[in-house]
């Protein structure tokens, strides 16, 4: 206290002790990694998306143009999408449908993705008979 009962503020320097500095470097060194960690998981979660999304678009691509040509009942039934999408190849396969006026083409797109092999379908149905 000081005179006529008024207490006055404590007179501190406008600094951090070193034990707030310590807890700072701990707080730190603890949240650190996992920030780190959580950033690369989104990163290789965004490239596997991306690479999902290119798969499908060319199996709608390639599965379009089959379609469109007819080729689907004589041509090759697997290959790749050359230089310009290397890493994807693809097969396609027809069966039976439960109405026999009509077949399944499924077509699959694969590729590699962290050491194991991804796929994605897309199907469709096509009439095997003339019009």
């Amino acid at each position: 206290m000081c005179q006529n009962g008024i207490v006055e503020p404590s007179r501190r320097s406008g600094g951090f002790t070193f034990i707030e500095l310590l807890a700072t470097v701990v707080l730190i060194g603890i949240i650190m990694p996992v920030a780190m960690h959580s950033i690369a998981l989104c990163a290789s979660l965004g490239g596997q998306a991306r690479r999902q999304i290119e798969a499908a678009s060319l199996a709608r691509t390639k599965l379009t143009e089959l379609t469109a040509s007819d080729d689907w009942k004589t041509s090759q039934k697997d290959g790749d999408f050359g230089d310009d999408w290397p890493g994807y190849r693809w097969t396609a396969e027809v069966t039976s449908w439960t109405d026999s006026t009509m077949s399944q083409l499924d077509l699959t797109v694969f590729w590699q993705s962290r050491g194991r092999e991804r796929s994605v379908t897309l199907s469709t149905l096509v009439n095997p008979e003339e019009i």
